[in-house]
């Protein structure tokens, strides 16, 4: 992990704990250092604006910011960056949409979930930033209670996290807390729609996965996560074989989070109150059960989720005919009514999900095909078709007046080298001369491989003096190769996009002049009007 992006996930901490007007300052200088806009600078400082927009309710702000975010991604060609920047975009839509309807656009949310899966496909070299991107996109399919796409991603994150290169900040206990908060949420769901035996196996599973969190919590805030696991652990308990002891451990784990500073308010802990009643009801204690779930529902806060709010009333109900309440029939039936119809929308949205996700891998693994066959399965570089590809779209009309260069290349002493060291070594040699060239030219110049010893590079847009330079850095960089003792020859040419057939073959026998003379050189060629 670079420093910039430690920088930038300190920021994110820092505006998650209450500093995000003091973090927006500090991104926003960061960005502006390398030109004075705020659009430049880095992907991982634009992910720390948007959090920290988020925490100060602009979220118009922050959706803009994603975008910016979005481009810098791509310049960076960082995938998992890119996809940390969608799914920050589709959860701040979703909010945005919840607040006023002008804005509800579930179709966009998916789309940006789905693609932000999608980029991850790649593969992120960065278990932190791949962690980060894993949760974003877990995130956002938990608020739409997609909990069967939530689940994987939050299990990828939790993964990420035994690459050797991970810090130990928490991140591991917090995954798993956030696998046992998806599933209890499931639960509540599925009891609400009268599957019960789904709901109770969801409990098991969430049971498992918060008393792994409360054993595997470490990093600055590890007790914090200790009880949270211990939490969610009882909370699955209520409904199953040991509603006592979760109606003494509940009440205390939530004291615990409070002295750490955690509010009553908070999701997380609304969410185990219900579960809290039901112990304590399943315990003998209904008066007891009846205080807890009427304190809880006053304690609901205007932004609490839907099912947070649904699971309260509905226990709430629940007790009171318990209690031997007349009155409640018809507000659980139109209740019972209304969780059927949102959870036939979530399986409609599931199955919108589902056929984006199917779509847009045949379309990826479609593109890798294609990928695969333009490039050279030994260097990385593009192979023979992949060059004419190239050529062709240079040759397209409004192209005649540019200028391109050209510079062929040639593996010096590379027979001898293959019967010396083996053709293991010769392999060795070619990946080391297409990374070094790759490394010498310029963004937006092309680079493959002919077959044997032989590359082309293609300019767009240089001279013959341009392309000198690259081709002298070339010559540099392999010559310090090690431990090979071997260099290349370059031949040059520079013309019109019209004649680049006339530059090549200039190119090639500059490139045998330079053989010729020695070796380990570059050659000019014709230079074409």
């Amino acid at each position: 992990m670079d420093d910039v992006t430690l920088r930038a996930l300190c920021l994110l901490e820092e505006a998650q704990a209450g500093g995000a007007a003091q973090v927006l300052v500090a991104a926003e200088s960061a960005l502006r250092a390398p030109t004075g806009d705020v659009c430049d600078g880095p992907a991982a400082m634009h992910f720390a604006r948007v959090v920290a927009l988020t925490r100060l309710g602009d979220l118009r702000g922050a959706v803009t910011a994603a975008d910016l975010m979005l481009a810098a991604a791509d310049r960076e060609h960082s995938v998992g960056w890119r996809s940390c920047a969608l799914s920050l975009r589709a959860i701040r839509r979703l909010r945005l949409g919840d607040l006023d309807i002008r804005e509800h656009d579930i179709v966009a949310v998916l789309r940006d979930l789905v693609t932000a899966e999608t980029a991850l496909l790649a593969g992120e070299p960065d278990p932190v930033i791949a962690g980060n991107a894993h949760t974003g996109i877990a995130i956002g399919y938990a608020q739409l209670r997609l909990y069967e796409l939530a689940e994987p991603q939050f299990q990828a994150a939790y993964e990420s996290t035994f690459q050797a290169s991970y810090p130990d900040n928490g991140n591991r206990a917090m995954w798993l807390c956030n696998l046992a908060e998806s599933n209890l949420m499931w639960a509540l769901e599925l009891y609400q729609v009268g599957q019960v035996a789904e709901a109770e196996q969801h409990l098991t599973v969430a049971e498992e996965h918060a008393v792994r969190a409360a054993a595997e919590a470490s990093g600055p805030k590890a007790e914090v996560w200790r009880h949270l696991g211990l939490l969610f652990a009882a909370s699955a308990r209520a409904e199953g074989r040991d509603p006592t002891g979760a109606a003494d451990d509940i009440p205390r784990c939530i004291a615990q989070l409070q002295a750490f500073g955690v509010p009553a308010q908070q999701a997380e802990v609304l969410l185990c109150r219900p579960f809290h009643a039901v112990a304590l009801h399943r315990s003998g204690r209904l008066d007891e059960a009846l205080r807890v779930i009427e304190e809880a529902v006053v304690d609901l806060s205007s932004d609490a989720t839907w099912l947070a709010s649904a699971a309260l009333h509905r226990t709430h109900a629940i007790l009171l005919a318990k209690n031997g309440s007349r009155d409640v029939g018809p507000g659980l039936t139109y209740g019972d009514t209304l969780a059927e119809l949102l959870w036939r929308q979530r399986h409609r949205w599931l199955h919108a999900a589902v056929s984006m996700q199917s779509y847009d891998v045949l379309r990826w693994q479609h593109e890798q095909a294609e990928r695969a066959a333009r490039t050279d399965p030994l260097t990385g570089v593009a192979n023979r078709r992949g060059l004419d590809n190239f050529l062709r779209k240079l040759a397209d009309p409004g192209t005649d007046d540019d200028r391109v260069a050209v510079l062929a290349l040639d593996v010096d002493c590379f027979k001898r080298i293959n019967d010396s060291q083996g053709h293991a070594a010769g392999d060795d040699v070619l990946r080391a001369v297409a990374q070094a060239l790759t490394t010498s030219v310029r963004r937006g110049d092309f680079v493959a491989r002919l077959g044997g010893d032989e590359f082309v590079a293609i300019l767009p847009g240089a001279d013959c003096a341009a392309a000198e330079q690259v081709a002298r850095r070339a010559v540099a960089a392999v010559r310090g190769l090690t431990p090979w003792r071997t260099g290349v020859s370059v031949g040059v040419a520079s013309g019109a996009a019209h004649s680049l057939g006339m530059s090549l073959a200039d190119a090639d026998r500059a490139m045998y002049a330079a053989k010729r003379a020695g070796g380990n050189q570059v050659s000019r060629g014709h230079v074409a009007t």
